[in-house]
């Protein structure tokens, strides 16, 4: 590659672009760690963006109509730090630049949400960006639909690399976008044929181009270092009504000795190869420092978006009051002040009336009522829209001739639709579920540790949550999975008993800010345990005392979802025999452990044996069997051991044991 040729036929462009590159070069050498390559390869593109066509502005990073800018291929983060320091972001400093990977700095190793205002989503698990970028937009496309163009009229750029790509997640996202022709999706691929083990062809073969267009998006081929190519391949992409996906050819490692290599992916420390690289960039100037000039001509981008900032704020001042507050109600991720009465009244007429029906059900009922108060939700499920429950009749379902709809038709995509739910979320004004089996949260898992990583409040409906699913058998009966979204850190599990747990269940998703909620509801009809109507939400304590004990409490019941109901009859069973027990619901056992130590134990005083029950596996459950003042030897678990089978639900609980009798028999087994 000529460097020489590029740098004098666009010397000021070149001369920006070079800023991104030395500033990495820089960082990932003090740092001793890090990707140059990308930012290196990819300057060209990002400098085009934000010079000639990102709305942004540096000194209100979150303005709701900005643009979004997407570095899907997160490892090479020195991009979009060096974008943000050049251009005026007030929490990326030089000095972040240089403590690049260091401890307390929001210059991590790899982008991550919340660290630094700017930063749009947590990226490096590849191809989980260019899928969030499918979320931005179609929350974009349903509140402009909504509010009007005026108000909200904006684009989402994304780079994506060759891993990208190849990321399963990514086929999802581009299947989805295409289908629904999200307009104001730009995607900048990276095309430099390197991945970490060598050349792509190594191990794919696959006509990207073609890959896009066939799922119905505008595609063109540029030279990622050709700032004109670059500026009409923007132009002609905002213009088309179909997402975009622009192929920059582009040089990993521009300029430097590994350049065109694997080598050139990962962290390029050697000082004499990067002296010589800055000495044919034309930037031959010490560590961190960049051209007055240079700087000067950043930072004027970054100021240029001001004034627009300053209009849309104008436009929305023209608002009613009315219409602002609710603007800045959806876009703060609060609940309208109706939520709390609205689930109040459910859950009195569920007392009343005491249905039984499945918790799905349940959340389908709870859900009627919520999503007409609630215009920022967007729900929707991954092809099981009649098993789920998750579609209300005023929602309507978003679609190309239908932006105003609220519901999605994510087809078989539990990895897209998570991805683009954390989007929607991080897009701003938007409250999104989705549904699919609890069983295939194993397909969603990548994007689902990201929402609790990045503290997103996305709420997944898991439904079908146990061997009660029946004759589907073992490949659809989760056993492992309550276990491992309980081990996820940031996230809240709700297991709920009845129709009451779960409203406050949603209750709890929904006024969550920076935790996301999983919801796992059964298939089969539940009763209504909870008859006697209180205001209080219950299941916001995690745990509490359903049923206590006639006479002395001598066991105590613990039980989540469909086995409560299993609990409260061994209860009936030992009570018979005089042995008093405290049935227990511990619909979440996250916000459990979060109340003060006095009220666990109130709910689980020390003496009484203990006796969990849950049609999963045990994993987990000692915590509260004997590590809040029980003892081993005087507790036991009735539950899964090992994975399920194809019968109706009611043989799979009699033949894995788990029944009232058999609750009963462990608690007599324990009492001495």
């Amino acid at each position: 590659m000529d460097i020489a040729a590029l740098r004098d036929a666009h010397p000021d462009h070149w001369m920006k672009a070079t800023a991104i590159r030395t500033l990495t070069l820089d960082a990932v050498a003090a740092a001793n760690s890090g990707h140059s390559g990308m930012p290196m390869g990819m300057a060209d593109v990002a400098t085009v963006l934000f010079e000639k066509h990102l709305n942004f502005d540096p000194k209100v990073p979150n303005w709701p109509d900005r643009d979004r800018f997407i570095l899907s291929a997160g490892h090479g983060s020195m991009l979009l730090y060096a974008l943000m320091y050049l251009t005026g972001y007030e929490d990326i400093t030089l000095q972040q630049i240089k403590d690049f990977r260091q401890w307390g700095a929001k210059t991590a190793g790899h982008p991550e949400y919340g660290h630094a205002r700017g930063i749009e989503t947590t990226t490096g698990p590849l191809g989980q960006g260019i899928a969030n970028s499918v979320g931005f937009a179609i929350a974009e496309e349903i509140q402009r639909a909504h509010w009007g163009s005026k108000i909200v009229n904006h684009h989402t750029y994304v780079i994506a690399g060759d891993g990208c790509l190849m990321e399963g997640v990514s086929h999802e996202a581009i299947g989805l976008a295409g289908m629904q022709k999200l307009g104001h999706l730009v995607v900048f691929w990276d095309n430099n044929n390197i991945t970490i083990d060598g050349t792509v062809d190594m191990s794919d073969l696959s006509d990207q181009p073609a890959r896009f267009a066939a799922a119905g998006w505008h595609v063109q081929s540029i030279d990622g270092h050709d700032p004109k190519a670059i500026d009409a391949a923007i132009i002609a992409a905002k213009a088309d009504p179909r997402p975009s996906m622009i192929a920059c050819k582009t040089h990993i490692a521009l300029g430097h000795a590994a350049q065109d290599t694997s080598k050139g992916h990962g962290a390029l420390t050697n000082a004499e190869q990067l002296a010589a690289a800055k000495t044919a960039y034309g930037a031959p100037m010490g560590a961190f420092e960049v051209a007055d000039d240079v700087l000067a001509q950043w930072q004027a981008i970054g100021a240029r978006g001001a004034e627009t900032r300053k209009d849309w704020e104008t436009r929305f001042a023209a608002l009613s009051a009315g219409k602002q507050a609710e603007f800045n109600r959806a876009y703060a991720g609060d609940a309208p002040k109706k939520l709390a009465a609205t689930i109040r009244a459910l859950k009195k007429q569920i007392s009343e009336s005491a249905p039984s029906v499945a918790t799905r059900k349940s959340s389908e009922m709870t859900l009627e009522v919520i999503n007409p108060i609630m215009p920022e939700t967007i729900g929707g499920s991954a092809d099981l829209t009649g098993s789920n429950n998750t579609k209300t009749g005023d929602m309507g379902v978003f679609h190309p001739d239908d932006r105003k709809g609220r519901y999605i038709y994510y087809g078989i995509r539990e990895h897209g639709m998570a991805a683009a739910m954390n989007g929607m979320a991080l897009h701003g004004g938007a409250r999104a579920y989705g549904g699919t089996f609890m069983c295939f949260t194993d397909y969603a898992r990548g994007a689902m540790r990201l929402s609790a990583l990045m503290g997103v409040p996305v709420t997944y409906v898991m439904t079908h949550d146990s061997i009660g699913l029946g004759e589907d058998g073992p490949t659809h009966q989760p056993v492992e999975h309550l276990a491992m979204l309980r081990a996820t850190p940031n996230t809240h599990v709700f297991r709920p008993a009845d129709t009451i747990e779960t409203a406050e269940a949603w209750e709890c998703a929904l006024t969550s800010k920076t935790t996301p909620s999983v919801l796992a509801l059964s298939r089969q009809n539940l009763p209504t345990v909870r008859t006697t109507h209180t205001n209080k939400n219950l299941t916001a304590q995690g745990g509490y005392v359903l049923a206590d004990a006639d006479g002395k409490r001598q066991a105590i019941i613990m039980a989540t979802g469909s086995e409560v109901e299993i609990a409260l009859a061994a209860r009936d069973l030992l009570q018979a025999d005089g042995i008093g027990t405290r049935v227990v619901s511990m619909p979440c056992w996250e916000l459990f452990e979060e109340q003060d130590e006095t009220y666990r134990r109130k709910v689980l005083p020390a003496g009484p044996v203990r006796v969990a029950v849950e049609a999963g596996i045990r994993f987990g459950w000692d915590r509260w069997l004997f590590g809040e003042r029980g003892k081993r030897e005087k507790s036991g678990f009735v539950g899964m051991h090992g994975f399920g089978a194809s019968a109706p639900a009611e043989r799979l609980y009699q033949e894995f044991g788990i029944t009232a009798a058999e609750v009963a028999a462990k608690v007599k087994s324990l009492i001495k």
